[in-house]
Formats: structure tokens, C-alpha cells, sequence
């Protein structure tokens, strides 16, 4: 029989390349990682590697093995949070994740209502724009802002749809006249960089726009919102955020064909832990109150003093 440890040093080795890769991934030194996968090749009776100056290659048999170590790897992890959660109960910690834009929003803002409530509980927020693998263990629920959910074992439970459309500060409007569809490509645009590079709301605006280049790129929703709050340019933002902000104006209908959802996702040994339970059933309500309140004000703003002119050139003033 095997060490659990000695199969996860072979993993390591295998995903990594080399027993330095996996002394930094497992976070031992390199001698521990080659004398586990050495234990392991004795256990099975198998050579696992073919060792060299430029690190370790899998043989067939190690590369045939892979697959069911995986699994075992997968059942020691499922095992390990199914235990986590029975043990935790109420008191305790939720790991909680989102990114910055429904962090600002939803999310912290009743959080000091919650521990009122549910003083036991600590909660740790992860702030970020990185999907965090939930699966794996990095985080107990997230709540997400996607076009799509991916498959997964995962539970998710929608809280709220919302659209895109272009806007610009009203300041920016007053210096550089209105943006339109027709213009758009004389005007400055606020892209995404790195993970928001791909964005179809970014993608959709430099559509409109042929040849036009960026005048900032911002790698964070919350950040590229901002910029075009402060007058940097014209730039993508949900409209539940951009119709709720006096300072901002839409510029374009909202971007057909792209629609998303803020999402609650948990794994499912932890959706009926008590806490975890009590949190979703406070977050949900929150939300759900957040949004109406967001497109009621923003209802309010596109229809009130500023008349038709406040949906934005080239479209009627219609709530979201």
C-alpha cells in the first residue's frame, strides 16, 4: 500500500515537470518530493519518471496512472470538505468571493447587518475579478457576474439579469459633444485589458468604431466604470450600474446580443451547512431588494428632468 502524500508528490511531478516545480507547488524542499515519488515507484513495483538534466518525463506507465491518480486525488479532496463542512456547523468562517463592481454593490453593504444577525460567523471576503475554483477549495461561495455559467458539479441559484450598453460622463459630453454610433470612432474609448480584453461588451464597442484605439485599457469592471465616471471616455458598463448614476449618460441602445447574471454558486456538501445556509438565505433577499432599488433610480433618472435627451442619442427613454 501507497502514502496518500507519495501520490500527490507524483501528481506534482507529473503537472509540473520536474521535482523542483512540484517542491514549489507542494511547498517542501525538492529532496522530499524525489524521495515520495521514489517510495511510490517501490510501493507499485513501476518506474513513474524518466529522470534527466532537464527534468522528469512520465513513462507509459506513469503516464497511464495519471488519470486514476486524479481520481483519487479528487475523492481525498471531496472527502476532506465533506468532513470540513459537518465539523464547521454555524460558528465559524464562510469564504466568500466576488469581484470588485458586486463586492461595491451587493455584497458589503449588508454585511454588518449579517453579523449582527449571525455573530458566530466570520466572514472572509475575497475580492476579485479571477473565477476562483470553488470546487478545489479556494473559496465556499461566490457570487458571480457571467454570461454563462460553465458546467460543473457546483449550485447555482440566479439573483439578477442585466444588460450593457455605452456611456460617458456628463462632463465628458458637455467637452466632447454626445457620443453616437455614427461618432463613435472620433471619440475616446475605455477598453479592456488582460481578463477584460476579451469582454463582448468591449469587443461589440471597437466593433462600432473600426480603427479606433484605445485611450486606456483597465483590467477590472469597477475600474473601467470609474474611468469613464471621472471623463476618461466612452466606455461598457452594465446598465444597472450606469442607469442609477446621475454623472452618466448612455450612448448607444443597449448592446444586443449580450446579456449576463449575477449568480450565488456553492459546492453541494456545503448548501445546507448551517451557516452557509443562513448566509444565502440573507444574500438573496439583499440582492434582489439591491437590484429593484438600482432600476427603480435608474428608471427614475433616464424619464425625469432631462427628458428623452437622458436615454442617450438614438433611442427612447425606456426602463431597463
Amino acid at each position: 500500500m501507497f502514502d496518500w502524500n507519495d501520490l500527490r508528490a507524483f501528481l506534482s511531478v507529473a503537472r509540473g515537470g520536474s521535482t523542483l516545480a512540484a517542491s514549489r507547488a507542494l511547498g517542501v524542499n525538492q529532496t522530499t518530493v524525489a524521495r515520495r515519488v521514489e517510495a511510490l515507484e517501490q510501493a507499485l513495483g513501476l518506474k513513474l519518471f524518466e529522470r534527466g538534466q532537464t527534468g522528469s518525463r512520465l513513462t507509459e506507465a506513469g503516464r497511464d496512472l495519471v488519470g486514476e491518480a486524479e481520481k483519487v486525488e479528487a475523492a481525498a479532496q471531496g472527502f476532506a470538505s465533506r468532513a470540513s463542512a459537518h465539523v464547521r456547523g454555524m460558528a465559524g468562517s464562510i469564504r466568500l468571493t466576488a469581484n470588485e463592481l458586486i463586492a461595491q454593490l451587493m455584497v458589503t453593504p449588508a454585511l454588518a447587518e449579517f453579523r449582527k444577525l449571525y455573530p458566530d460567523v466570520q466572514l472572509e471576503l475575497i475580492i476579485s475579478d479571477r473565477l476562483l475554483d470553488i470546487e478545489g477549495g479556494e473559496a465556499d461561495v461566490a457570487i458571480r457576474g457571467a454570461l454563462a455559467l460553465n458546467d460543473s458539479t457546483l449550485l447555482a441559484r440566479k439573483v439578477a439579469d442585466f444588460h450593457f450598453a455605452l456611456y460617458c460622463s456628463r462632463d465628458y459630453a458637455e467637452r466632447r459633444g454626445a457620443p453616437t454610433l455614427e461618432t463613435l470612432a472620433t471619440h475616446d474609448l475605455v477598453g479592456g485589458g488582460a481578463e477584460l480584453a476579451g469582454l463582448p461588451g468591449v469587443q461589440w464597442m471597437f466593433a462600432q468604431a473600426p480603427g479606433a484605439k484605445p485611450a486606456a485599457l483597465y483590467n477590472t469592471m469597477s475600474n473601467l466604470a470609474q474611468a469613464v465616471r471621472s471623463g476618461l471616455g466612452v466606455g461598457p458598463i452594465a446598465c444597472l450600474v450606469g442607469d442609477a448614476d446621475p454623472d452618466l449618460m448612455r450612448c448607444s441602445p443597449q448592446i444586443p446580443g449580450i446579456s449576463g447574471a449575477a449568480w450565488i454558486v456553492t459546492r453541494r456538501e456545503l448548501k445546507d451547512t448551517p451557516r452557509v445556509r443562513a448566509f444565502i438565505d440573507f444574500i438573496v433577499p439583499y440582492i434582489t431588494a439591491t437590484v429593484r432599488a438600482l432600476e427603480a433610480k435608474g428608471q427614475a433618472l433616464r424619464e425625469g428632468a432631462d427628458g428623452p435627451a437622458a436615454a442617450g442619442p438614438g433611442e427612447v427613454s425606456s426602463p431597463v
